[in-house]
Parts: structure tokens; sequence; C-alpha cells
């Protein structure tokens, strides 16, 4: 199984887009392996985005995503951080591909309503800023509503 990171940005989270973001990973086959509903601070948000640091929208970003709530995932399956990185869309929503998390609710390219590493390397340290890995589960859902319940439970 392999593991990403996937961040609902603080529009997606002041517009009530946390249910249908987390419903659409689900949907798409993937597991929330932990999730947290934080206000990132200063240290993570550089931390986070410290391959932009030389470039001239690094302060707008990290004024932008530390400024409210947002919602930080580690995502399992197979295959989790392209099957993310579709299901999220390109960072232009005008370039999103229609159907996509961004296509559908993003109103520019800075909020542009979740961002999700872009490979193994980012997503691992990605996940290291906000999480333990005693936060961190693996489990397995069942596919069928048999295993759900059993037929002789009230």
């Amino acid at each position: 199984m392999e593991r990403t990171f996937v961040l609902i940005k603080p529009e997606g989270v002041m517009r009530g887009l946390i249910g249908e973001t987390v419903s659409r990973i689900e949907r798409k086959g993937l597991n929330i392996a932990s999730i947290k509903l934080i206000q990132m601070s200063k240290a993570q948000a550089e931390n986070l985005y410290s391959m932009h640091r030389t470039k001239e929208f690094f302060h707008k970003l990290l004024s932008h995503i530390t400024s409210a709530p947002v919602v930080v995932m580690v995502v399992e399956g197979p295959n989790a951080i392209a099957a993310a990185r579709k299901l999220v869309g390109a960072a232009n929503p005008q370039e999103a591909t229609p159907g996509t998390i961004r296509a559908d609710f993003a109103l520019n390219t800075t909020q542009n309503v979740v961002h999700t590493a872009d490979s193994q390397e980012n997503a691992e340290r990605e996940i290291k800023i906000f999480f333990d890995t005693r936060e961190v589960l693996s489990y397995n859902k069942p596919t069928e509503t048999r295993y759900l319940f059993s037929p002789t439970s009230p």
C-alpha cells in the first residue's frame, strides 16, 4: 500500500468542502489512514512549501495557508499518489479536468481547495510535518455488506 499526503486548504474548510473531499477520496477506493483539523503554524507552512521558498508567491502562499483551519490527511491505497493527484486535478482550475475537485470547486491557482503530494519522497516528507507515526493507521475495508452485519445480529 502506498501513502500520500492530502490537505484541504482554508477555503475548502471555510466553504464546507471537507465532507465532499473525503467522500471523493473514499469513493476512489482510498483509505483515510489519519485525519486532523488544525491551524497550520508558519513553521509547518514554510516546511510544507519549502520548494517554493525563492518564488515571488511564497509569502502570499504562507499567508493564505495559515489564515484559517486546514484538514491534513494521510491517504492510503494502491497507487495512492497518482490516484489522489488525478482526483484533485491540475493546480490551475481552468486547466483541471471536469469532475476533479479543483475543476468543480477551486477559485483560482492559490485558492484551489486541496494540496496533494506529487511524489513518494514529498509524500513521506509532508506526512512527517503533520503526523507522528503512531497516528497513522492501516486497515482493510470490507467490500460486501455481508461482512458488516451477521445475519444473526439484532
